[in-house]
């Protein structure tokens, strides 16, 4: 899929997943006054629900609809937080911590298995072409039960894919994902990765 479709799909999950939450661009220009201090109680909200663990990935940019309330924002923002480490470590703990044994994932890929399996499976290949693969989560939304988030990922083209073998070369590719949160965990998403760049610079497009 070409960038600009990428993009363009960017705007639409993020759309609807603001229309699904209902308050959060409401929440957004609220912080964003530019009368408002930003040491201010308004602006500081949002920062005061990411986890600062070290071992957890933190996102870039942050807007979360208010009237889910304090703990259950925490609560999402935390389980993003965790579900991305899993993509930026290949650590499947931190996957367990954030998937219910329910996921289903609504964009299979063919050849992926569903549930929680799947994302195993997902990581594993990459990191088979690509073993210092990263994730930067780069916008997260937290809206009602969604959580869309933007990310790029990064690494270097030093194992095997499709039967042959990296020479080191850079890999830089983007992907939206939505995440469906239960009670605790996320119970289903959809994704879109931006796979024509990333066969590109495997080498592997006709």
């Amino acid at each position: 899929m070409r960038t600009s479709t990428l993009l363009r799909a960017a705007a639409v999950t993020t759309a609807l997943a603001l229309l699904a939450g209902g308050t959060a661009a409401a929440a957004q220009a609220r912080e964003d006054r530019p009368h408002e201090p930003s040491h201010g109680p308004s602006h500081a909200w949002p920062q005061r629900l990411v986890d600062r663990s070290p071992d957890l990935v933190q996102p870039k940019a942050l807007t979360v609809d208010r009237s889910i309330g304090e703990r259950r924002a925490a609560q999402e923002v935390r389980l993003a937080q965790q579900l991305y480490t899993f993509w930026n470590t290949g650590q499947q703990r931190y996957l367990d911590a954030a998937i219910s044994p329910e996921f289903r994932d609504d964009t299979l890929p063919a050849g992926r298995p569903q549930g929680p399996a799947g994302p195993v499976f997902a990581s594993k290949n990459f990191r088979a072409a690509v073993p210092d693969l990263t994730c930067e989560l780069s916008d997260v939304l937290v809206a009602g039960d969604r959580i869309t988030a933007r990310l790029v990922f990064r690494g270097h083209f030093t194992g095997t894919f499709d039967g042959a073998r990296g020479k080191g070369q850079s890999v830089e590719f983007n992907a939206i994902d939505i995440q469906h949160v239960g009670a605790d965990r996320i119970v289903e998403d959809w994704h879109l990765e931006d796979n024509e760049t990333l066969l590109a610079q495997l080498g592997a497009t006709g």
